[in-house]
């Protein structure tokens, strides 16, 4: 399938407080998310690469032992398998690009 509309994906609440909408395309995720303030995502890392874009609100997050505030227009590059984890300060609209593809997302 070449074109979607999130009006027509149905939201998964993943973690509590992330609710997201995902495409996947064979060889990578892209994850829509609503997040609620407050909402934290603990320390973790997975093999995929990631790249997230915070679209609204403002959410803290460590990579690496580096710890930043990010806001509308913050883009983040996470390469596989480094620990990474924050909480949503804000409610927040948050794209992730996964690469490969989240079978666990799904």
């Amino acid at each position: 399938m070449y074109f979607h509309h999130l009006n027509s994906i149905s939201s998964k609440e993943m973690f509590p407080g992330y609710n997201g909408k995902f495409i996947h395309t064979g060889t990578s995720t892209i994850a829509f998310w609503d997040i609620t303030a407050n909402s934290p995502i603990p320390e973790h890392s997975h093999v995929h690469e990631q790249i997230m874009h915070v679209v609204e609100g403002e959410f803290e997050l460590t990579v690496d032992g580096k710890k930043e505030v990010l806001t509308a227009g913050a883009v983040v590059t996470i390469p596989g398998n480094i620990k990474h984890g924050g909480k949503a300060l804000s409610n927040c609209k948050v794209i992730d690009v996964f690469m490969p593809e989240r079978e666990d997302y799904k």
